[in-house]
């Protein structure tokens, strides 16, 4: 694939996300993105063949730069505690972050494709996760930030409490309290008694 025909699928992607964002998954049609893209709909068809196989990939790309400045944003001499800080910080941020978020879409996308496992990015995300945390968890009681016995099933109720504000950010509404809140009750559970 030439720069050109990169750019013009980038382009795509982004402009089929702020589509997806004001819409959802569900009510999103590929004639929408055409519109919205300002291009033919054999311009479109040429790049992807579906509204699910577009919404696939603007996920993939959202995932890559979310990763790429979560990871700009680690001091070389951040500690374990410092890394889980940073991650339930950006966690908030998403969480509170009323507009420009892709949550509805999301969740309409996987609740009406009944993806396999092997195929379901959100499990993967869910999944890749929790090792991190679960690494970072480990890392600190090696090096006296935290105490924990069962590391992975503390990073795994982390990422199920997370994932369940998401479904109440968009559905009942959280405030920064609520959030500092359950953050907080999280890593009470870590704290090395004194």
């Amino acid at each position: 694939m030439g720069e050109k025909s990169i750019q013009k699928r980038k382009y795509i992607l982004e402009t089929a996300r702020k589509v997806f964002v004001e819409k959802g998954f569900k009510k999103v049609t590929m004639k929408d993105i055409v519109e919205a893209c300002d291009i033919s709909r054999g311009g479109l068809y040429l790049y992807f063949e579906s509204t699910s196989q577009i919404f696939q990939e603007v996920l993939k790309l959202e995932t890559q730069q979310t990763d790429d400045l979560f990871s700009g944003s680690i001091k070389a001499d951040a500690t374990a505690a410092d890394i889980l800080l940073l991650f339930l910080r950006e966690q908030k941020k998403e969480l509170l972050r009323k507009q420009d978020t892709l949550t509805q879409a999301i969740y309409e996308f996987y609740f009406e494709n009944q993806l396999p496992k092997r195929d379901n990015m959100l499990k993967k995300q869910f999944d890749s996760a929790v090792r991190i945390i679960e690494k970072l968890i480990e890392t600190g009681v090696e090096n006296g930030e935290f105490y924990c016995e069962d590391c992975v099933g503390c990073a795994r109720n982390m990422m199920f409490v997370l994932e369940g504000l998401k479904i109440s950010a968009q559905t009942m509404g959280v405030t920064s309290e609520m959030v500092d809140r359950e953050i907080l009750y999280m890593l009470k559970n870590l704290c090395v008694d004194e």
